[in-house]
């Protein structure tokens, strides 16, 4: 007789926090920002004489919303600006003793000795356009880590959305066993994971739930990969594959349970309101949706790992991370009455909206 196959685990957890790699790689874009902020943007000399409110400094440094979210959400997490009473910006003690011209202690120069590399140039240009890489007009190429009607995408080219589907699921299979052992599914049999990607936070819900079924919804090249991955692990009869467009297409109804796993923070706040309302839509009275993702502070002023994070989502995509709070606020809109949030691995964390 022929051996068995045994299915892999979607279970086990690492043995050793990866946390630390992805901090490390993220560093590089504390570089480019405040080397932006010094050598390109003057934002420290812009503030030196008064305080501004966020739309005069927008204003200041003709920035839109998002970019400017991002740079003063990191340069209040390195210590540079704060807020004051009235909700101005202002220099901290450490940015006015420092990064001011003529200071005895300034170290704005060589700040700047960065100021020309391709990476500081890159996030310069992403500041000023509020468009991510890959993004420009006379690109052929699209948005590179994002789905868009009518837009090119490398989520629609085979070779491109593979690798990049695949690349993601490494931080993925790090995070979905911690979702599935801290979060409860009581009570729900039909699980709706929206924009799941290879389905492994699928795969280890259904897993460590065995009366759970899970539908992910994606695009079809991304779900080519979602059939190899749910096939290793011997769940294919229980994860059901469903190829569309997430803003568009009709969505199964009746979910006991939608799951939105780094998928807002790839969107600016209009797109991320929608998806969030079609998914209330789809889930049945008493159902529950959970957005899993980074969290910045309510304050916008950290933690910097994720105002890192956050930059690094600015110029891949058109979002940015967000805070729970303004992840609450949608929630309400949309009709849900926002719940506990739980935490999961390497900085995610999952933030429950119940539909009433």
């Amino acid at each position: 007789m022929g051996e068995t196959a045994v299915s892999r685990s979607a279970l086990n957890l690492a043995t050793v926090d990866p946390t630390p790699i992805f901090e490390h790689y993220r560093g590089a874009f504390g570089t480019e920002l405040l080397t932006a902020a010094v050598a390109h943007l003057r934002v420290f000399e812009t503030l030196a004489e008064r305080a501004l409110s966020f739309d005069e400094l927008a204003g200041a440094l003709s920035l839109a919303a998002r970019p400017l979210v991002v740079l003063t959400t990191a340069l209040r997490a390195m210590g540079l600006l704060e807020v004051d009473r009235a909700g101005r910006f202002v220099l901290t003690a450490l940015a006015r003793e420092h990064l001011l011209p003529g200071g005895e202690f300034f170290v704005g120069d060589y700040v700047g000795l960065a100021a020309e590399s391709p990476g500081v140039l890159g996030m310069v240009e992403r500041l000023r356009t509020n468009r991510p890489w890959g993004a420009n007009d006379k690109s052929e190429e699209g948005a590179a880590f994002i789905y868009r009607e009518g837009t090119p995408s490398a989520m629609e080219q085979e070779a491109k959305a593979r690798h990049l589907t695949l690349a993601l699921a490494g931080r993925a299979k790090n995070v979905a066993p911690a979702l599935a052992a801290n979060l409860s599914t009581s009570g729900a049999r039909t699980l709706l994971d929206l924009g799941g990607g290879t389905g492994i936070y699928s795969i280890a819900l259904v897993q460590r739930n065995p009366e759970l079924r899970a539908v992910v919804f994606d695009r079809p090249e991304v779900l080519k990969v979602a059939a190899e991955m749910t096939a290793e692990y011997g769940v294919a009869d229980r994860v059901q594959l469903q190829p569309g467009d997430m803003f568009v297409d009709a969505l199964p109804t009746g979910c006991d349970l939608v799951l939105l796993s780094n998928i807002l923070h790839d969107w600016d706040v209009p797109e991320c309101r929608t998806l969030v309302g079609r998914a209330a839509e789809a889930l049945a009275p008493g159902g529950r949706l959970w957005i899993h993702d980074v969290f910045l502070n309510d304050a916008h002023d950290g933690p910097l790992p994720i105002a890192l994070y956050s930059a690094a989502l600015f110029t891949l995509t058109e979002g940015r991370a967000y805070s729970a709070a303004e992840y609450r606020a949608m929630l309400t809109a949309a009709g849900l009455r926002p719940g506990p949030l739980t935490p999961t691995a390497i900085h995610c964390g999952v933030l429950e909206g119940i539909k009433q």
